[in-house]
């Protein structure tokens, strides 16, 4: 059926990006991986702006009325909502995938999230606005959430497609780089505003130029994501229907115990994730710490958890994908039965559950999609991929800040512990349950 000229569709835009990329020369593995952290550490940085400021902004800013532990659990309330509108946007932005193009699609998710975390530079405080000032807060991360499920552009696919066979594990690893470089780079921006601003300016206006500094970096990324999936190389595997949207429907009915079984598989790398990044945070910060030397800790966790993420890469490839996110599950759940109490221990404690937690995260996190996502059918992998990543984050990671700021209040620190090891048991059940993971070329 031919389109009419009306019909928006990113079709002729992206035919004429491949002729020009085909005058300079066809795209290598190795630039599919830059198109890909790139993206995926925008992604994480808009992110981890956020989770930042929801411990040490949101809750003086826009949760006032309330004591800093009660502001807390509703800030996090507020970031659970971005991993429940997730995947109301995923189905939205499948179908404009299938009927208006890659480009259309992307664009639209793009500038969704990046106009959803800069509109955040221009909340009022509850003493300005009151009610208000917390309904814009929930209505943008909706908008954050909403538009995250439109992000999945394939990429990881592609680069998993065109790895070599005997790197299949290395390349599963690069997409994941994106988390500990947002996290990086974002807990960089907050520490430096924190030390060079005073209190009261940190919290009247210097907060919010991180805001305004995703946007950039969503453009940005944009434009070096657009290229990629415009190249003959996306297309032709796109014609194959190898990198094809296929409706949620058929996926479901054709490979659904893979989606189900996918969405509890990385629950431990998940679980830990949160644990190690915006939920300790809120616990030094409430305990009365300085923000910055906590953030200190968790720039080095992230240098410790990227070269971590490498090191998962090549021992999936000797080992086995499966076979290292189940040993990796296994020392979780062993760092779940000691690890957390070290919050409470002082310094030399928090330096040591955190960068033992990130090595653990770099290992699980670095192999959690490629293994699932190679189960899938050719057919079904390119929505697949993205539909099981959407049910994971919002199964395992969507509401662990807030449970674990709530168990560790109520119960003490040993809870949180027994909260991540349900993650790990989930892994590792899942695991058991399908076999095949890791086997089946990617």
């Amino acid at each position: 059926m031919m389109a009419t000229p009306s019909t928006t569709n990113s079709g002729t835009l992206e035919r004429d990006a491949r002729l020009i990329d085909a005058r300079d020369h066809a795209v290598r593995p190795a630039d599919i991986a830059v198109g890909v952290i790139i993206g995926r550490a925008s992604e994480f940085f808009d992110f981890f702006v956020y989770a930042i400021a929801s411990v040490l902004v949101f809750p003086a800013v826009i949760f006032s009325f309330a004591d800093a532990l009660t502001g807390t659990l509703y800030s996090f309330a507020v970031f659970a909502l971005a991993f429940v509108a997730r995947p109301f946007g995923a189905l939205l932005f499948i179908w404009l995938d299938r009927t208006h193009g890659r480009g259309v699609k992307l664009t639209i998710a793009m500038f969704l999230l990046g106009g959803s975390t800069a509109a955040m530079a221009f909340l009022p405080g509850y003493a300005q606005a009151g009610g208000v000032a917390v309904a814009l807060l929930a209505l943008f991360r909706l908008g954050q959430g909403f538009a995250q499920g439109g992000t999945w552009d394939g990429l990881p696919a592609l680069l998993s497609l065109n790895a070599p066979k005997e790197k299949r594990g290395f390349y599963a690893m690069i997409p994941q780089l994106g988390a500990p470089i947002g996290l990086f780079v974002a807990a960089a921006v907050f520490a430096f505003l924190l030390t060079a601003l005073s209190p009261a300016d940190f919290l009247d206006w210097g907060w919010r130029y991180p805001f305004f500094v995703a946007f950039v970096i969503n453009v940005v990324a944009l434009f070096a994501r657009l290229r990629l999936i415009s190249t003959s190389e996306f297309e032709r595997l796109y014609e194959s229907q190898e990198l094809q949207p296929t409706p949620v429907g058929e996926l479901f009915r054709e490979e659904g115990r893979t989606v189900i079984l996918g969405a509890f598989a990385p629950l431990a790398s998940f679980a830990l994730f949160h644990l190690v990044t915006v939920f300790p945070l809120s616990w030094v910060v409430l305990k009365g710490e300085p923000p910055v030397h906590f953030l200190v800790i968790e720039l080095v966790g992230a240098v410790f958890g990227m070269l971590a993420m490498v090191l998962s890469g090549y021992i999936a490839d000797r080992i086995g994908r499966r076979t290292l996110l189940g040993v990796s599950a296994a020392f979780i759940a062993a760092y779940s039965g000691f690890a957390p109490q070290l919050l409470g221990t002082g310094s030399a404690g928090e330096w040591t559950y955190m960068i033992l937690g990130f090595v653990l995260l770099g290992l699980s996190f670095g192999q959690s999609s490629g293994a699932v996502n190679s189960s899938f059918s050719a057919r079904r992998r390119y929505t697949g991929a993205g539909t099981t990543a959407t049910a994971s984050w919002f199964i395992g990671a969507g509401f662990a800040p807030l449970a674990a700021l709530l168990l560790a209040s109520n119960f003490g620190l040993l809870s949180v512990g027994a909260y991540l090891l349900s993650g790990a048991a989930c892994t590792l059940a899942a695991l058991g349950l399908n076999r095949e993971w890791g086997g089946r070329e990617a």
